[in-house]
């Protein structure tokens, strides 16, 4: 549903403006593999075709298992010595 890819898309950018407001430089959006294959269903059905998703709101999409349906916003550069990482929930 277009509704779905809204919210997740301003659950991207929210995070990652909370962290522009804190110093960072965010470029990296980390994903549990159930949140990518929710994103990527949510992406096809409203654009077609069967593609992979590699970016959402002009950050890289990385996925790490271990987050099932979690996503985390990341500045990469910062994140060893920082909290430069925002998560949040994208399979409800």
């Amino acid at each position: 549903m277009r509704g779905d890819l809204i919210r997740i898309l301003s659950s991207v950018e929210e995070k990652a403006n909370e962290l522009k407001l804190e110093g960072f430089e965010p470029d990296v959006v980390l994903v549990g593999k159930e949140a990518y294959e929710f994103i990527k269903e949510q992406v096809n059905e409203e654009f077609g075709g069967d593609e992979e998703v590699l970016e959402l709101s002009g950050l890289r999409v990385r996925i790490l298992e271990e987050l099932g349906g979690d996503a985390v916003v990341v500045d990469t550069k910062a994140l060893g010595y920082a909290p430069a990482a925002r998560r949040f929930r994208v399979v409800q």
